[in-house]
């Protein structure tokens, strides 16, 4: 009665979270989707914790208490723009706890009079090797994001060859486990290699491709959560990792896409390896164009069809109500105003979007690239708020620049630009960018919360 129990209970779980990947693919049914997770999560463990091979619930206990205290600040005090670097975090302790249960079993079954299988030892090696990447992967994603270590790659001679003698070893010590499950030397040095091998991985690729490698990385720390289910002959680990490793593949590859990127390149490329200069045209003009708040003002009253691009900047400003504000009094005036978003504005996949319905702009406005690049060419103003790679023209113009084919928002169309950014700094890519330079593009400096507000007062004393 009680295994009936907990196998139906697992069955609702994986239920809901399908169900909730499912709402996850519509923006105005995210938070129904969330909901409907952490339900089949909750459901998930109770049964788990009903499981008859438990003998003291006092670890589990106080792990639990510990999730709870370390899980609520997490998910209700980290902002938005430490998201990504709140991820990795998540992906490094759960790659951990898999790493963790993976060795726990080994030891265990390697002194149990009927030993280790080969069928066992292959999924818990497959578990450990996984984990143990995604741990020291994860957690140099982490340090990256956070920028407590450089964000560029970091590059030496040979690197390519060491990470392939990696490789090599990583695939001689599994088969060696596999050859012979109770040969402790090859699990543990599987182990600590996949470590070193995460770093190796991570090390070399720089802040732009962070977001596609977290995705990668999520991928991972999935399927050896499936793997360590397929070890303890447990359905809902099963299930759950599946869902989890496939749809951080799919998600990097749609980031990547979108990047115009392939696999190969984000792990090779050192993408974002340093300042590349700007190709200037035959008269060497490369004049940055400063605009007041005032006359930013008078473009955007005055404006018919106003495109706001927002980017990582409007993130770490906390603009978008300020955003919204100003689009409001743009309509009153008789403009119209529509929000371009790019596949991978920000720092992860939907950041713009969040930002945007946090101020509770309809999800309408909002366009991607695909549905809003043919408009812009009739589009009075585009604001462009702390974007920057995503409306870099080199993308189409430049063979030599690092994110030569990478789809863009036509933001240089328009009859108007105007930039507001704090500076001139490179954006993710570590590039200049030519749009700031373009004769139709004025800057417009200084913190974007600030700078909308002084736009949105001189627009209403008009």
């Amino acid at each position: 009665m009680n295994e009936t129990f907990i196998q139906l209970a697992y069955i609702a779980s994986s239920v809901l979270f399908i169900l909730g990947l499912r709402s996850l693919t519509r923006p105005d049914q995210a938070r129904r989707g969330m909901r409907l997770a952490a339900l089949g999560m909750l459901v998930a463990i109770v049964a788990t914790l009903a499981h008859q091979q438990i003998v003291d619930y006092r670890w589990i206990a106080g792990g639990l208490v510990v999730g709870v205290i370390a899980g609520y600040p997490l998910g209700m005090w980290v902002p938005m723009t430490a998201m990504p670097q709140r991820i990795a975090m998540a992906l490094s302790l759960g790659a951990l706890a898999a790493t963790l249960v993976g060795v726990a079993e080994y030891y265990t079954r390697i002194h149990e009079a009927t030993g280790l299988g080969r069928g066992t030892a292959i999924a818990l090696g497959f578990e450990v090797m996984l984990g143990a990447l995604t741990v020291t992967g994860a957690s140099v994603a982490f340090l990256k994001l956070q920028e407590l270590i450089t964000g560029r790659p970091v590059t030496y001679r040979g690197q390519n060859v060491v990470t392939g003698i990696l490789v090599v070893v990583l695939l001689s010590l599994f088969g060696m486990l596999i050859a012979r499950p109770d040969n402790t030397f090859a699990f543990y040095g599987l182990i600590a290699v996949a470590a070193i091998f995460g770093v190796q991985l991570v090390m070399p690729i720089g802040g732009a491709d962070m977001p596609v490698v977290v995705a990668l990385l999520n991928s991972y720390a999935g399927l050896a959560a499936a793997a360590t289910g397929f070890a303890l002959n447990n359905n809902i680990l099963i299930i759950c990792g599946a869902l989890d490793g496939a749809s951080g593949f799919i998600l990097s590859l749609l980031m990547s896409k979108a990047m115009n990127r392939s696999f190969r390149n984000i792990i090779f490329g050192a993408f974002g390896s340093g300042p590349t200069a700007l190709a200037v045209d035959a008269t060497g003009d490369r004049t940055v164009r400063s605009l007041s708040v005032e006359d930013a003002a008078i473009q955007l009253a005055y404006a018919q069809l106003v495109v706001v691009v927002p980017g990582y900047g409007m993130a770490v400003a906390q603009a978008q109500h300020q955003v919204r504000e100003l689009a409001e009094l743009i309509e009153r005036n008789g403009g119209e105003v529509k929000y371009a978003v790019h596949p991978v504005a920000g720092r992860m996949p939907g950041h713009m979007n969040v930002l945007l319905a946090e101020a509770n702009i309809a999800y309408d406005r909002m366009y991607d690239m695909e549905e809003i690049n043919a408009d812009f060419e009739r589009v009075d103003v585009v604001l462009v708020i702390g974007a920057n790679d995503v409306v870099n023209p080199a993308a189409r113009s430049d063979p030599s620049s690092p994110i030569f084919g990478m789809p863009i928002l036509d933001a240089d169309k328009a009859k108007s630009v105007i930039v507001m950014k704090r500076g001139m700094a490179a954006g993710f890519a570590g590039i200049e960018n030519a749009l700031f330079y373009a004769p139709r593009t004025s800057m417009l400096f200084g913190d974007a919360k600030a700078t909308l507000t002084k736009l949105i007062g001189e627009i209403k004393a008009m």
